[in-house]
């Protein structure tokens, strides 16, 4: 199992029966591939419709049924389709129970960076900035680090795109929530250690007494 199917598979683990949930583009799409059978959850695309489905098979795509990464999709029966003030008003107005995003940086106190790196060229800030504000829970799906550099900081250092917004952190190398006293370990992966996290994490982390592994 590679690391994306990892953390796609344990975040699906954090939805609930009858949540409306928006995935962000890129590994969060990912989602929708593993929610469990057992219950229903309600998958909201803020390009414009909700009810999507998992990712098609091959050769089975079409072309006119995108997530808002492009990216083709399926929908399920009941599936309905609306402009995109619908969609954002589905998200400004708190309807989102969950929305699952990924990161260039989160930091300890929970803000959340993942639009722009200065300097580069950036094509907006999308409906990210609105998700994180509007939705009940917003969990964070990322590689831990980026070419061996921490993305978990102690203070983020590009432009925010919300502050102290982010409730759950999901790595390949284990799970991180968010809190008061700042970040708890929760679960850690198979075959890797407390100090290996502790040294690819900048942000200090509290280890509970009952830290699990992470099961996925």
């Amino acid at each position: 199992m590679d690391y994306r199917e990892k953390i796609a598979r344990r975040v699906a683990m954090e939805l609930e029966d009858g949540d409306i949930v928006n995935l962000g583009i890129g590994m969060p799409t990912m989602v929708a591939n593993y929610v469990s059978d057992d219950i229903e959850v309600i998958l909201q695309s803020e390009n414009g419709f909700i009810g999507m489905g998992t990712a098609p098979k091959a050769g089975e795509e079409d072309k006119d049924l995108v997530n808002a990464g492009a990216m083709p999709v399926t929908v399920k029966k009941g599936a309905c389709f609306f402009d995109s003030a619908t969609s954002f008003v589905i998200i400004r107005g708190g309807h989102v129970d969950a929305t699952v995003l990924g990161a260039l940086q989160v930091d300890a106190k929970g803000n959340l960076a993942n639009w722009m790196i200065p300097g580069k060229m950036v094509p907006g800030m999308g409906g990210a900035m609105d998700l994180v504000v509007g939705a009940k829970k917003v969990i964070i799906a990322m590689e831990h680090t980026a070419k061996g550099r921490p993305k978990i900081l102690k203070e983020c250092t590009l432009p925010l795109t919300a502050a102290g917004e982010v409730d759950l952190i999901v790595t390949e190398m284990g799970v991180m929530e968010v809190t008061d006293k700042g970040l708890v370990l929760k679960e850690i992966a198979e075959g890797v250690t407390v100090d290996e996290i502790k040294a690819a994490t900048e942000a200090d982390l509290i280890i509970p007494s009952d830290l699990k592994q992470m099961n996925v």
